[in-house]
């Protein structure tokens, strides 16, 4: 059944129901699992219904297991969870049997399910994206999808209209937090202005028109790693919700990005995946307390910028 609400009204009432706009990064490194990955395993591998000793599954019962206990430590101080597929698809179909519980997990403990997936491709294949990551079962049911806009508006129209009509939304790359996004990114137009520009009014007209205050269903991903752009991307996307990469691990600093919290709180989430899940490597101690204590900082220091 399609959900009822538009994906930007969800966002909005979630951002307040839980005081956060942290979303945390399920991005798991098979070589850096918590000990809760070998604690957990019994209930991951009853999860997946998969037989001990099958080497087949071994390491996506370990990543599930890290996972679960992860989303259980942070969830209290973040909105939502952004499992990157890539970690889950190496480990092949049972590392989607993974991604999968790892989606029913968060949910079942409040949280919003970003599908970091950066899709993109031509219409037909762009509306099977949109059903395979937005859709009931078989799909994930996911809450919203990153996709990458290169592609163009005919690309893009099937992924976000298929969203839509689930009440889901859609993250658009507008300028990653990556350094490489220069060499491309970057590039100025014939118009003399960024390419980024053109992405950011192009993510706002797919966005559509919105009541006053109110979110758009379709949002941009916009590293926290060049906050110099965010008043500039505001401009460009007044009700658009920004997804914030970049913290921690690759430099960004939440109090630089308060002008992505212009329209609201829920305007701008915060989102951060190394930094969480290994804050004990760096504060000692119990890797799920340490890292429910980093997602409690970034929560309050957020919270506190709107």
């Amino acid at each position: 059944m399609p959900r009822i609400e538009a994906f930007g009204a969800r966002l909005a009432a979630a951002v307040e129901a839980r005081q956060s706009q942290v979303v945390v990064g399920i991005d798991p490194d098979p070589d850096r699992l918590w000990p809760a990955a070998v604690s957990r395993a019994g209930e991951a591998r009853a999860l997946m219904q998969v037989p001990a000793g099958d080497a087949r599954f071994e390491t996506a019962v370990a990543v599930l297991g890290h996972a679960l206990a992860l989303i259980d430590a942070a969830a209290p101080a973040c909105v939502a969870a952004k499992p990157q597929h890539a970690f889950f698809e190496q480990l092949g179909f049972a590392g989607w049997l993974a991604l999968e519980h790892v989606c029913a997990h968060a949910r079942a403990a409040g949280l919003l399910v970003i599908a970091d997936a950066k899709r993109g491709d031509v219409p037909s294949t762009a509306a099977a994206y949109s059903r395979a990551l937005t859709g009931p079962e078989p799909g994930l049911a996911a809450d919203a999808i990153t996709a990458n806009p290169l592609m163009g508006r005919d690309a893009l129209a099937p992924l976000v209209d298929g969203a839509r009509a689930r009440g889901a939304g859609v993250f658009l790359l507008v300028r990653t937090s990556n350094p490489g996004a220069d060499d491309v990114l970057d590039l100025v137009l014939a118009n003399g202005r960024p390419l980024w520009e053109q992405l950011a009014r192009m993510t706002a007209e797919l966005g559509g028109a919105t009541a006053p205050g109110a979110l758009a269903d379709v949002g941009a991903v916009t590293g926290a790693t060049r906050p110099e752009h965010l008043a500039r991307m505001r401009e460009l996307m007044p009700s658009t919700p920004f997804l914030l990469p970049g913290i921690g691990a690759q430099g960004g600093d939440v109090a630089a990005l308060a002008p992505a919290f212009a329209p609201g709180r829920a305007a701008g989430l915060v989102t951060a995946s190394r930094s969480i899940a290994n804050a004990h490597e760096a504060a000692g101690g119990d890797p799920a307390r340490a890292a429910r204590a980093e997602a409690e900082r970034l929560r309050e220091t957020a919270w506190n910028l709107a």
